[in-house]
């Protein structure tokens, strides 16, 4: 089971901005108020985490993580650092 990470946004371009931001290099997207990425290691997705989280009111968008297919879970300020948390909890190696 591969991890997924997806970013929504109602702003056009904040997606960009912030992946920009994140990897350093500009991205074209097909849709820019939607981006999606499959993570073939779950731990990976600890630091984008981190960085939404850091970044929240730089950027108008939304992130949803899925762990376990058909079910995701929005991340907040509220549950980002028990996500990372869990992360390393259930993929220890």
């Amino acid at each position: 089971m591969n991890t997924i990470v997806n970013l929504y946004s109602d702003n056009s371009g904040e997606i960009a901005k912030f992946l920009y931001s994140f990897y350093g290099k500009k991205f074209s997207l097909p849709n820019d108020l939607k981006w999606e990425r499959t993570f073939d290691n779950p731990i990976e997705i600890a630091d984008i985490i981190g960085a939404f989280i850091d970044n929240k009111d730089l950027f108008k968008i939304n992130m949803w993580i899925s762990l376990d297919r058909g079910a995701f879970i929005n991340v907040t300020e509220n549950n980002a650092d028990k996500l990372i948390r869990y992360l390393y909890e259930r993929y220890p190696y």
